[in-house]
């Protein structure tokens, strides 16, 4: 057993990565990331912890020197938030395609404009799609185990991907929380030292990333989806064995009160703890209502996914991204989208809330499931609602 103390969740974070014995850490800061790296920083300078911290000029920049540091081999870790993970965005194709094995924590937070510093998933939704391996923590016990074991999923020879992990800032990432710190000693059994396969070397020279003529490029992207869909099993794997040794279990949908319910709430992150408090309420009063909690968001989970929502008459799904111009949020419309091939499903709702940090309320979660009841009552169709938004 680690040492339980009370810890500000970012700097658990810190811990974490310091535990993996990181050999590169380059970062930027930004709200609200930046006491994770400035810990760090601070570890490196102290001399607590061995390793190079590149202090770069942006988040472009961060995620230019990961690539190369981890091209030559070395452990790397960086941590950023919104608009810094936008500015990224050029670089985090690069990281997948080069199938470089960077573990990154993200403190989502809203995308501009208007200017907001305060969180919602607008930033990891707009990098779904960027090959990287991607988690959302709900606990700050999470972000420590999760950041920990994306060291060993992302350098499995089996996978070699980079790694995303996704704390909700402030509501998160600036809460203190009891976690459980684990030894060096259990963390080096646990996370053996990393072995690349191929690495950028003056004395054995190679070429990676070379021009992808038409000829090639098609069969390089199939390789790479199948790499990314491959790692599943492995993320199983993993989560496995940390089970077996640390004793917290870890799963890629995760289920809350769903005996005999027929409405599920589908959510990531932190306001699944408000949710948790909702249900037990409306189970209280007799609803029958249940949630499930998405972890794993890629690769996406379809099996587990159908499997949880079996027998159920309906899936509320609460996302906190807006994708302008289409159905609502994008774990909705991954979800139905999972759920399309099967002969007999839930009807499946969705609602858009806690944009820019707004708070989503016990009350919130009433009005979701409230709604979703009134679906299944009437047979109209809904494609989503907007939560909380003022009149």
């Amino acid at each position: 057993m680690g040492e339980r103390i009370g810890l500000e969740v970012s700097l658990a974070v810190s811990e974490a990565a310091k535990l993996a014995r990181p050999d590169v850490i380059a970062a930027y800061p930004i709200t609200p990331q930046t006491h994770i790296v400035e810990e760090l920083s601070q570890m490196v300078a102290d001399g607590d912890l061995d390793a190079e911290y590149i202090m770069v000029e942006s988040e472009h920049s961060a995620m230019s020197a990961c690539c190369g540091a981890a091209a030559t081999g070395a452990r790397t870790f960086t941590a950023t938030a919104s608009q810094g993970l936008a500015l990224m965005h050029e670089i985090l194709f690069i990281a997948s395609g080069l199938r470089l094995p960077i573990v990154m924590v993200v403190a989502n937070r809203a995308l501009s404009a208007p200017l907001s510093i305060w969180g919602d998933h607008s930033d990891v939704m707009s990098e779904r799609d960027a090959g990287w391996i991607q988690l959302f923590a709900e606990t700050g016990q999470e972000a420590f185990d999760l950041t920990v074991m994306a060291f060993k999923i992302a350098e499995d020879k089996r996978v070699l991907l980079p790694v995303e992990v996704n704390i909700d800032g402030f509501t998160l990432s600036h809460v203190v929380e009891p976690i459980e710190i684990e030894s060096q000693a259990d963390i080096d059994a646990f996370l053996p030292t990393y072995e690349p396969q191929v690495i950028l070397d003056p004395e054995k020279p190679v070429t990676i990333g070379p021009v992808g003529f038409p000829e090639l490029y098609t069969e390089i992207k199939k390789q790479q989806n199948e790499a990314l869909i491959g790692s599943y099993p492995v993320i199983l794997e993993v989560w496995d064995e940390f089970t077996q040794k640390f004793g917290r279990t870890y799963r890629p949908v995760e289920s809350y009160r769903t005996e005999g319910a027929e409405v599920l709430l589908n959510m990531a992150g932190a306001i699944s703890g408000t949710a948790r408090v909702a249900i037990d309420t409306m189970r209280d009063e007799g609803r029958k209502v249940g949630m499930i909690r998405t972890r794993l968001w890629r690769p996406y989970p379809f099996d587990d996914i159908r499997a949880a929502v079996k027998g159920v008459k309906a899936v509320a799904v609460v996302d906190r991204a807006l994708s302008f111009g289409g159905p609502g949020g994008p774990m909705c419309s991954e979800l139905r989208s999972a759920l399309y091939p099967l002969d007999e499903k839930p009807v499946v709702t969705g609602y858009v809330a806690g944009l820019g940090g707004r708070d989503v309320t016990i009350e919130n979660f009433y009005e979701m499931v409230e709604d979703t009841e009134e679906v299944l009552k009437s047979g109209q169709t809904q494609v989503y609602k907007m939560i909380g938004v003022r009149e």
